[in-house]
């Protein structure tokens, strides 16, 4: 299992009045980190949005340990913790520049059609996907 390391500029409208960076922003961050997983597996969403499908999140879990505010460093972990062909559960950490964890966190995605959000097996839609996840899982980046 390989973790992809995004840097991520903490800009001032993210931070709140208490001068830290907003709770609901640090899930748009595990959407930054989770694309780039993404795309250093050699796969790209809008590849399969061409094919009328998308990948939304059915579970979101977050927990805060320390704040991250306004001209702070923040890196954006992020590795698959779980897959089984149809379910894919991504994790994520978010490290302030001291290398602490500050924020932690799951997301759990399927793909499904975009007209219908009928759910699809990745396996069977995706191959190519779910050869890449499984590698990742059995530990063969």
């Amino acid at each position: 299992m390989s973790k992809v390391r995004t840097p991520i500029e903490v800009r001032y409208q993210e931070t709140d009045q208490m001068g830290v960076v907003y709770h609901a922003n640090y899930l748009v961050w595990f959407e930054i980190g989770r694309t780039k997983f993404i795309e250093n597996l050699g796969l790209n969403y809008a590849d399969m949005e061409k094919h009328n499908v998308v990948s939304p999140v059915i579970d979101a879990q977050i927990s805060f340990k320390k704040p991250i505010r306004y001209g702070e460093e923040a890196i954006v972990e992020t590795w698959l913790e779980k897959y089984d062909g149809l379910r894919s559960v991504y994790a994520y950490q978010i490290l302030n520049g001291a290398g602490n964890v500050a924020v932690s966190g799951t997301t759990e995605h399927v793909i499904v059609k975009k007209d219908s959000f009928r759910p699809l097996s990745l396996r069977r839609a995706f191959p190519d996907w779910h050869e890449a996840y499984s590698r990742q899982i059995k530990g063969d980046s």
